[in-house]
């Protein structure tokens, strides 16, 4: 069977559960809503395009009976519809922030953008948590405004990559279209004793089974990666097959993530 395909992410959602899984958005975790389960498994989407496919991701979610959270980009991803309909089922919206690419790295005009865009989102869900766009093809690093300005002044009480002790996750991200696959990952690291790479979705749902996964765990889905539909399948893995030759370059000359913000 197919990879990253729908029928596929909730096989693997239905391991998690059976492996005793508490699956959740990020904001319980933060706000200690999950403190009562001895496993978490945190759904985090980063809608980069085709909204569409978050949509369909949220349902599958919301059938099994657990919530998880989506960040959308206010380009390429930016889908009122979509947004409403995503909160309406239950999960959490949160703003997927590259103010700096868009304001070629100029931090005082960043975060202009940032005040207005987070406004933006904020008409659909009391967003508290936000999370940065790597924006891979790009020479800015979203995260250096937090370097001059702090999202904590307006509300927003955790960004993943600032507020989470990964030395106590798993964390597993599908960027480059393949499992924790950092040599095309350009700015998607985090710095875990846990991190491994999967071969396949189906290798983690053996490892769930198995229960050879650590209590606390986050995903990082990109939606628009996985669909059942052979034709858009099939144009995604070509897609991301020639992207990835670049980013494999990019993240080369690059250095470590660290180096960048």
């Amino acid at each position: 069977m197919r990879d990253f395909t729908y029928i596929k992410y909730r096989k693997m959602l239905e391991a998690a559960i059976s492996a005793g899984y508490h699956l959740a958005a990020y904001e319980d975790f933060v706000t200690g809503k999950t403190a009562g389960h001895p496993k978490v498994f945190i759904l985090r989407h980063d809608a980069d395009r085709m909204p569409g496919n978050a949509l369909r991701m949220a349902q599958i979610e919301t059938n099994l009976g657990v919530r998880g959270t989506y960040y959308f980009r206010v380009l390429e991803s930016y889908e009122p519809a979509v947004m409403k309909a995503i909160v309406a089922l239950g999960h959490e919206l949160g703003y997927h922030y590259e103010d700096v690419t868009i304001a070629k790295g100029n931090l005082d005009e960043a975060y202009r953008l940032f005040i207005r865009h987070l406004a933006m989102f904020r008409e659909f869900y009391p967003v508290s948590t936000i999370c940065m766009h790597g924006s891979p093809m790009t020479q800015w690093d979203n995260r250096i405004i937090w370097k001059k300005f702090n999202y904590r002044d307006h509300g927003i009480i955790a960004e993943p990559y600032f507020d989470t002790d990964f030395s106590k996750f798993l964390y597993i991200t599908d960027t480059g279209r393949g499992w924790n696959h950092q040599a095309v990952s350009v700015r998607d690291h985090v710095e875990s004793p846990f991190n491994k790479r999967f071969s396949s979705t189906n290798d983690i749902i053996r490892h769930f089974e198995k229960d050879q996964l650590p209590s606390l765990i986050m995903q990082n889905i990109h939606p628009h990666r996985w669909n059942n539909n052979y034709l858009l399948w099939s144009r995604e893995l070509v897609f991301q097959n020639m992207k990835n030759v670049i980013k494999y370059f990019l993240s080369q000359s690059r250095g470590k993530p660290d180096e960048n913000y």
